[in-house]
């Protein structure tokens, strides 16, 4: 489901990787060679000896990366979106709720934590990934999220695997996943979108039939060694991580002047100059943002609903035990090909106009997920499941160009590392509070009916930010054109974007 956020704009999964690029190809620290080209081809070196801009390699062993990237989003993304099926054995593992009438309440946390921390951890990754590299925090992740599954096996006690598959495994699979989409900048410019592409269709060969897979297997030999099973795709990604290797070194005279300039100030400067460096916080100063932000987080409170009761509600709706777990590839496949199509839907739609895709997914969203009560057999269902895959494909591949359009290329990583850690909460408490539901009144209904409330206001939310948009704009010409009449030079705040000469900034 989340297998290409943050995304490039033609496949939505390289935004992140794109931005990550875009800073890694700056030039010198400012003070340092100011008078050069921060970027562009064929840049020359400047008085200060800069050289020229880096020039990824377009393929070669980028390729063995974006296979890494493909089984890693595959793998992780694969197991939360089968969650449905674990679900269903972890009840049966439990007693199945005779003893505990409020079982759906508690069981639905495992999932739910695995999910959240995904999302809540996005800033904290983006610090390690930035100070350890791609490759040392993939790896640490990825042996986090082995350990978090493989512990699960050698247990059965529900408030256990609250920690080691909701928080070891989720964290883990955080760490692993956001290196797996900003090492992609590394080595593709030109290609990045192809290269999301392809580790988006490829994940997919993964996440599609896992289900089928669970399902097999767990009837075959039970949950523990399901989860034993699990943790060798883990197991296998932490060396696959390992090809995540670096090819833009840092700079030693950049680290060297800012280690002098911190060396000259109080621990409290220091402290706050580390802050400010790493936690962005300007991009929330930006109304249209934050509206932006408030939408999506309001959105994703019954996001993961149907993906995670689907196949139980199923099996107590229709007695469909043998092929329930198609519900859930028919969700993977939609939403693979939405992916696929959208970010190219997207390019076709000029600025924030784009954001319109989002309110019209999550519209439908909400829609389907309270239609699902009304099916009167199991058909329909599967084609609900149809166009919920849909909705979810559109959604986030259309995330990351929309973050570039509110904060600009330089901004865009931080501002989706704070939306996910924004949509954390929403998104881990939507399904507990499903299974209350369920709980209080002895079927699903009521559950998937909360489920369609969230994305349906999230969509009119939405929909105001291209027309504060606009409003802002209009605002700023006319601040601009008296502004001509008396300033005669642009001042640059900050650093120059991505193909802006420094030349251009004294203009």
């Amino acid at each position: 489901m989340w297998d290409r956020l943050p995304g490039s704009r033609a496949a939505g999964g390289g935004g992140s990787a794109a931005a990550m690029a875009q800073r890694d190809e700056k030039g010198p620290a400012a003070g340092e060679g100011e008078g050069e080209p921060r970027d562009g081809a064929g840049a020359e070196p400047g008085p200060s000896g800069a050289a020229a801009p880096f020039q990824p390699p377009e393929g070669g062993f980028g390729w063995v990366v974006v296979f890494a990237a493909a089984w890693c989003n595959g793998s992780i993304f694969g197991i939360n979106n089968s969650f449905g099926i674990i679900y269903v054995m972890l009840q049966s593992d439990l007693g199945d709720g005779e003893k505990d009438p409020a079982l759906e309440f508690k069981t639905a946390w495992v999932g739910s934590l695995a999910m959240g921390m995904i999302f809540f951890c996005s800033p904290i990754v983006s610090i390690f990934t930035d100070r350890l590299g791609c490759r040392t925090t993939a790896a640490m992740g990825a042996t986090i999220a082995f350990i978090g599954l493989l512990s699960s096996s050698f247990t059965k006690s529900l408030e256990v695997r609250y920690f080691t598959y909701g928080i070891l495994f989720g964290c883990g699979s955080s760490f692993a996943f956001q290196p797996s989409l900003v090492i992609l900048g590394h080595y593709f410019k030109r290609r990045l979108g192809l290269a999301n592409g392809i580790v988006s269709g490829s994940s997919c060969l993964i996440s599609m039939p896992l289900p089928f897979f669970l399902k097999m297997v767990g009837k075959a030999i039970g949950l523990a060694h399901t989860f034993q099973v699990l943790s060798a795709l883990m197991f296998i990604q932490i060396f696959l991580s390992l090809t995540y290797r670096p090819i833009l070194p840092p700079s030693c005279d950049s680290q060297h002047g800012g280690q002098d300039k911190l060396g000259s100030r109080s621990v409290r400067q220091q402290c706050w100059s580390q802050t400010r460096k790493y936690f962005n916080l300007r991009i929330f100063r930006r109304k249209t943002y934050r509206i932006w932000a408030f939408g999506i987080a309001t959105a994703v409170l019954g996001y993961l609903v149907p993906f995670m009761n689907l196949v139980k509600y199923v099996e107590k709706r229709f007695q469909e035990t043998k092929k329930d777990w198609i519900l859930l590839v028919c969700i993977g496949a939609t939403s693979g090909l939405g992916r696929l199509i959208s970010g190219r839907i997207g390019d076709c739609i000029p600025g924030l106009k784009k954001i319109y895709l989002q309110v019209v997914s999550f519209l439908l969203l909400g829609i389907l997920c309270m239609m699902i009560p009304q099916c009167r057999g199991f058909e329909g269902v599967i084609v609900i499941c149809l166009f919920l895959g849909l909705c979810d494909g559109f959604f986030t591949t259309i995330m990351a160009p929309i973050a570039f359009e509110l904060v600009g290329p330089m901004q865009a990583s931080q501002a989706i590392g704070y939306l996910m850690g924004l949509m954390a909460v929403p998104m881990t408490a939507g399904t507990p509070i499903a299974g209350y539901l369920n709980d209080y009144f002895g079927n699903y209904d009521a559950a998937f009916y909360f489920a369609g409330v969230p994305p349906i206001i999230g969509s009119l939310v939405l929909s105001v930010v291209p027309l504060v948009h606009q409003r802002m704009l209009k605002k700023q010409r006319l601040d601009s054109g008296k502004d001509k009449m008396l300033v005669s030079e642009t001042t640059v705040n900050g650093e120059l974007l991505p193909g802006c000469p420094a030349s251009e900034a004294h203009m």
